[in-house]
């Protein structure tokens, strides 16, 4: 089972992960970078009164340097493209799930979500009605010493296969597919809806991904968790099985993980439950063959039906049944 998986890009920590796999009953995605390609894409700037795209771009931009958030590397490649010359942020803070605080020209800087203003304070109806026009895009709020720039609209593109993968968990007997995402509700409910999630979270931060991890295991349900960020290892730890999504995932996710894939196919989610309810078949076929086998030829030999050199030779013929079971 473990070289089968392997040939199809799938990393398995420990045999006791691929028997585990076939008894899963739930399964929670982690929406960006698992669901979709995680590439987000600066779509539209909205600067608020008084404020030019190309300052709003640079404040934003300059202070996500440091981290390596998709929608941070989606801010700088705009901002390269536009040859906007980026200042070295200083006293950098990361807040995992919400945005990020940085020193810009001498400004304390914010950029994040609207939740991640509001915490500092921050009254952000001003936007209100360019929010709206952003509706169904991801938005990083900016501000700089308590005046709000504006809003970056990010969008991301989902993976040609997360439907498929989604719609084949269903038919093998997942009972619960659930998808969190730290974007907002019309966001999530359009992605949902694009890959025929029936049950989604937006607006999640780590510790609630987290929380409902538990919450499913606690209902009974053995819960596989699949992600690709660092916003995902206690999630990932927290599930009965965790898949991290090896090629694009970070470090800490793969390293939290049971499983990683080596590619970014969603379809090799069911394959690797078929695989595990198909070796564990395969393992129950050839422990009842083999016992059966052992204690026949045994009684056998014992009231001396057959000879002890057939019994003998029957030994390695019943290993050769086995293998060629298994193979």
């Amino acid at each position: 089972g473990l070289p089968g998986a392997a040939r199809l890009g799938i990393l398995i920590k420990d045999v006791a992960h691929l028997e585990g796999a076939g008894r899963l009953t739930a399964v929670v995605f982690d929406k960006t970078g698992t669901l979709t390609t995680g590439k987000l894409a600066v779509t539209r700037l909205f600067p608020a009164d008084g404020v030019t795209g190309e300052n709003l771009l640079t404040v934003a931009a300059s202070a996500e340097q440091l981290s390596n958030h998709p929608a941070a590397r989606a801010l700088i490649d705009v901002a390269r493209e536009a040859n906007v010359q980026l200042e070295k942020p200083a006293d950098f803070e990361e807040v995992p799930g919400m945005g990020v605080v940085a020193r810009i020209g001498g400004k304390q800087v914010l950029v994040g979500r609207e939740l991640f203003l509001k915490e500092r304070n921050l009254d952000t109806a001003a936007l209100a009605s360019v929010s709206q026009q952003a509706e169904g895009m991801s938005q990083l709020y900016v501000a700089a010493d308590g005046k709000l720039l504006g809003i970056v609209a990010l969008e991301d593109r989902t993976r040609p296969a997360a439907r498929e993968a989604v719609e084949e968990l269903s038919s093998i007997g997942i009972r619960r597919i659930a998808m969190l995402t730290g974007d907002r509700q019309a966001v999530a409910r359009k992605d949902a809806e694009e890959m025929a999630c029936t049950e989604f979270r937006a607006d999640c931060l780590p510790h609630e991904k987290l929380e409902l991890v538990e919450q499913m295991r606690r209902e009974g349900h053995r819960v596989m968790v699949i992600g690709d960020g660092v916003n995902d290892a206690p999630a990932l730890a927290a599930g009965d099985l965790g898949v991290a999504m090896g090629a694009a995932g970070s470090d800490v996710a793969i390293d939290s993980a049971s499983i990683a894939l080596l590619n970014n196919d969603l379809t090799r989610i069911p394959f690797l439950i078929r695989l595990s309810r198909a070796t564990r078949r395969v393992i129950v076929q050839n422990l009842v063959f083999g016992v059966l086998f052992v204690v026949t030829v045994m009684a056998l030999g014992a009231f001396d039906v057959i000879p002890p050199e057939l019994a003998a030779s029957l030994h390695p013929a019943s290993s050769c049944v086995v293998l060629s079971n298994s193979a």
